[in-house]
């Protein structure tokens, strides 16, 4: 999963991210409303977590764009302003959920996931494939009923693979759906991490190696 922290308080930003990502997603940051636009226009987040009152170019223009220009994009928005008033404001500019300041990190997490889940074609809460199964909700995966030893990257890898059910997906395909802009594209972390994944779903091996194409399950 792919996520996007527009947030302009830096600390608040980097708490944000770090958990997100031991959550097994991939985040990426936006200190103000123009570098969110840009971002959220060169890469096809699962959800954006929108901060509404943002330097540079305001939050709404920014939800107010994004919700033009790319219509099945997940936008939450995030503010201090907690009235009716507020969340109905929100919501008209085409916010997809909305999530007054102080927040519970877990209800983050879980409004996160649930806007996810809307985005593309509906999928069930766990995801299986041969005796394979997968609860992206819990982040936990088992073969044959044993639970699997895997860090979030790995799971995430997992997850991505499961819900390709079965195509093709290359090596930038992985990256854009589980790590962040950081990784170099020329790093062989991407297949370091399927190798290491294969290696731990067991006998006999799941995960193919399609040559020139990618991985499949």
């Amino acid at each position: 999963m792919r996520i996007l922290v527009a947030e302009d308080q830096q600390r608040v930003a980097a708490a944000l991210a770090r958990g997100l990502t031991r959550e097994g997603m991939a985040v990426d940051v936006a200190h103000d409303g123009a570098a969110a636009l840009y971002k959220a226009r060169v890469v096809p987040y699962d959800v954006v977590l929108l901060d509404r009152d943002l330097p540079v170019l305001h939050g709404d223009e920014v939800c107010r764009t994004l919700r033009a220009e790319r219509p099945g994009s997940k936008i939450l928005m995030v503010t201090a302003a907690r009235s009716t008033e507020a969340v109905v404001d929100g919501l008209s500019l085409g916010a997809d959920d909305y999530l007054p300041k102080p927040f519970r990190f877990a209800e983050l997490v879980a409004r996160v996931r649930a806007l996810a889940r809307r985005s593309g074609e509906p999928r069930p809460p766990v995801l299986r494939a041969h005796d394979l199964e997968l609860d992206p909700g819990r982040r936990s995966a088992t073969r044959g009923g044993q639970v699997l030893d895997l860090t979030p990257k790995e799971l995430a890898v997992l997850e991505a693979l499961l819900e390709a059910e079965g195509r093709v997906l290359s090596p930038e395909a992985l990256v854009e759906r589980v790590w962040n802009e950081a990784l170099d594209p020329l790093s062989n972390t991407v297949r370091m991490t399927v190798m290491t994944l294969r290696r731990k779903l067991g006998e006999p091996a799941l995960i193919e190696t399609v040559r020139g194409s990618g991985y499949r399950l």
